[in-house]
């Protein structure tokens, strides 16, 4: 069974004479990750804004759940306040890993500026999109 966890940013080396450690403050938009068992889904919640310098927060726990046997993933988008083209590709990655074994990745309750990202893109077309988590849990 799966326990809520919250991942904070790790610390990374200054480069470009940015802090890339200040990234994940509270200020600038940490993201946080959620992880939960439904029956037989893996809820995943990030909340905050997921991007270049926070995919891994994500793209860690959405691989466990695939190793731990959660073909049926559910991303509960209702907390994503920003997605960039990385955490896209994180997202593309995890639906791949989770059909080749015969799952998928369902995307719940995505906020206007989150869901304009994905309808410009074109990848609302490769994802099962859901109104609501209630909504992606009854499927």
């Amino acid at each position: 069974m799966f326990k809520s966890v919250n991942q904070q940013p790790r610390r990374s080396e200054e480069r470009d004479g940015m802090d890339r450690g200040t990234v994940g403050s509270a200020q600038s938009g940490r993201l946080l990750v959620e992880v939960r068992e439904e029956g037989l889904s893996a809820v995943v919640t990030p909340a905050g804004e997921l991007d270049h310098h926070t995919a891994d927060l994500l793209r860690e726990p959405l691989e466990d759940c695939i190793e731990r046997g959660f073909a049926r993933l559910v991303v509960d988008c209702s907390r994503l306040e920003f997605c960039d083209s990385t955490g896209l590709n994180v997202l593309l990655g995890a639906r791949l890993k989770a059909e080749s074994v015969g799952g998928g990745v369902h995307l719940a309750g995505m906020l206007p500026v989150v869901a304009r990202v994905f309808e410009i893109t074109g990848a609302e077309a490769v994802f099962t999109v859901h109104d609501t988590l209630d909504a992606a849990l009854r499927e």
